[in-house]
């Protein structure tokens, strides 16, 4: 071959390793689609024992075609305090199963161009199957109006192009079998130490063991590849694999870090182990392929083999990974649990963000934790008005300034999930979540406004009536209430409490116009000082409010789960609850009336 075709061949197979790559993606982000997050939730619940994290680490990998992916994912839930380091070992075990279905989808090239299989059996090759699968991907693809039938034309169209550039590499390399240099290469490779080197660079700068081991498929096609120099490569490669989690946990909690470590180890103790037992074989001549060529098909059956056959090996020292990474990676005595203020930072883990389904659901998350602080702090400025303490003002200032660092993490991190590529209804989530937070923000403002009323009230040397101390403690539960409902609705998606929202602020308006009537009138009979009067109708103001916040986030809510793209418009809603009371929205606001009397 001239130095030009050398070029020519060089350019054409980058351009292969290239569709291979943008074919594994597509699959991916496909089969990501059609979980919908599912899968990293099952990684959460069902990882009671290794066996089951070993099961279920496999299973996610092999959906959403990536060992690097579920581990980063692993490295996040653990970062967060989700999922703990113990459930993650196992996870990442599996993950190395799973990562090896790639290379057995790939094995189908060796039946490429084999004249001897009958006419139906032609079409199940790559020469076909890779154009009839774009076809019909392409097909779905622009037809289809859902997501997640969207997503099926986006698998069948990652299946075309991976195996189309399979193909194009694989012809691209044949003819390099012609060169001495090349056959040289292969043959140098048989040094452990140069395969296993060789196997880790080229996986770490591809960031996936699935694209290396279908290169090395590829490669195979050519006629030099011996198991001598395959399997040194095959075990650079599980190591190679282990940066994308290394990178991952940079700047992570020491237990995500420890996670990556999980992994490293994991690979390189058992390619250690593994090398150790294939030369001792060797030396004792046990090991009849040594110099038979290997294909497609002996090359994924060895990557899948040398897996589940670690895995094993490990699982009943499973705990001594943990120790090793905790040992690796040691807390100091000094070390203290990062302050409440950093809780958002935990939460919104940007690993997330290769999910965008799994980044909407922890930014759910995160918005949840806003909510609930902005109830606490309403509780506890209305309770300033019955016994004044500092200590609960510092509480209050404390809570909100987290309230407000969360809703800047939290709308910095929805605008990085608008980046991704959304379903319609995880576009919809996104733009619901940042209304909700502004609620939720606002909520947390007017307690601060009536426990600044407090402090006043304090300064000034006066306090409320008991009668209005009792009106407000009634008026305070009902709102207690309809935050924590909103709060339940945002969490669990919950439409039956949505519904109930409505009917109690309806409940809660017609309280306070009661309590302001009733407060006037004692103003007007001089039975209440008029600057104590202003401080309570401040009060019921900024009340008032909160629940006109609450109703908002129940709109929201409605509005997130509507399958069209049409969002709910607030006040259209409130015209038609009122404007055609339901019989289950009259019981609601008879229950409530009933069980906020004023008496």
């Amino acid at each position: 071959m001239t130095t030009t075709e050398i070029v020519q061949t060089l350019i054409a197979a980058f351009g292969g390793i290239a569709l291979l790559l943008y074919g594994m993606n597509v699959l991916g982000s496909g089969l990501e689609k059609i979980s919908g997050g599912k899968m990293e939730k099952i990684l959460q619940r069902l990882t009671s024992n290794i066996f089951k994290a070993v099961a279920l680490g496999a299973v996610v990998t092999a959906v959403i075609q990536s060992s690097g992916a579920t581990t980063v994912i692993v490295v996040g839930l653990v970062n967060s305090g989700i999922l703990p380091l113990s459930a993650a070992v196992g996870i990442i075990m599996g993950a190395n199963i799973g990562t090896t279905v790639t290379g057995q989808i790939l094995r189908l090239g060796d039946l490429a161009g084999n004249k001897s299989l009958g006419t139906i059996m032609q079409f199940l090759t790559p020469d076909y199957l890779a154009p009839i699968l774009a076809l019909v991907g392409i097909v779905i693809i622009l037809a289809a109006k859902k997501d997640t039938i969207r997503a099926v034309g986006d698998i069948g169209m990652g299946l075309g192009v991976l195996f189309t550039g399979m193909l194009s590499l694989t012809a691209t390399v044949k003819p390099l079998s012609e060169l001495q240099e090349f056959r040289d290469a292969f043959a140098s490779f048989e040094n452990p130490a140069l395969g296993i080197l060789v196997g880790a660079v080229v996986t770490a700068l591809l960031q996936s063991s699935s694209a290396s081991v279908g290169i090395l498929q590829a490669v195979s096609a050519t006629g030099v590849l011996k198991f001598a120099a395959a399997f040194p490569i095959i075990m650079g490669q599980n190591i190679g694999t282990c940066s994308t989690s290394v990178l991952s946990s940079i700047g992570a909690s020491k237990n995500a870090k420890r996670a990556a470590m999980v992994h490293l180890y994991f690979n390189l103790i058992g390619t250690v182990l593994f090398l150790i037992a294939v030369y001792i074989l060797k030396a004792f001549d046990m090991i009849p392929m040594w110099n038979d060529t290997m294909n497609m098909g002996s090359i994924a059956n060895f990557h899948t083999l040398f897996n589940i056959v670690v895995t094993v090996i490990f699982i009943p020292f499973h705990k001594v990974l943990e120790k090793l990474a905790v040992w690796t990676i040691r807390s100091k005595p000094e070390d203290e649990d990062d302050i409440a203020s950093e809780s958002a930072d935990t939460m919104l883990d940007d690993r997330f963000l290769k999910s965008p389904s799994l980044a909407i659901q922890y930014a759910n998350n995160a918005a949840v934790y806003m909510g609930r602080l902005a109830l606490e702090n309403f509780r506890q400025s209305c309770q300033l008005h019955k016994e004044f303490d500092q200590k609960k003002i510092e509480k209050i200032n404390e809570y909100e300034d987290i309230i407000d660092k969360t809703e800047d993490r939290l709308n910095s991190y929805l605008v990085s999930i608008t980046d991704c590529e959304l379903s319609v209804l995880e576009s919809k989530s996104v733009t619901s979540l940042l209304h909700i937070i502004t609620d939720f923000e606002r909520i947390g403002d007017y307690s601060i406004n009536i426990m600044q009323t407090a402090q006043r009230m304090n300064t000034a040397e006066t306090v409320l009536s008991e009668l209005a101390v009792a009106d407000l403690e009634v008026l305070s539960a009902a709102i207690c209430e309809i935050i924590d409902m909103a709060i339940s609705a945002v969490e669990y998606d919950d439409l039956e409490t949505v519904k109930r929202i409505e009917p109690l602020e309806e409940t809660i308006d017609i309280i306070e116009e009661e309590l302001k009537s009733r407060h006037i009138e004692r103003l007007k009979n001089g039975d209440c000082a008029i600057d104590r009067g202003i401080y309570f109708l401040d009060m019921l103001s900024d009340i008032e409010r909160i629940a006109d916040h609450c109703s908002n986030v129940a709109v929201h809510v409605l509005s997130r789960n509507k399958r069209s793209k049409e969002d709910v418009k607030h006040h259209e809603y409130i015209d038609s609850i009122h404007n055609g009371s339901s019989q289950e929205y009259l019981e609601a606001m008879d229950e409530y009336s009933k069980k906020y009397s004023l008496g």
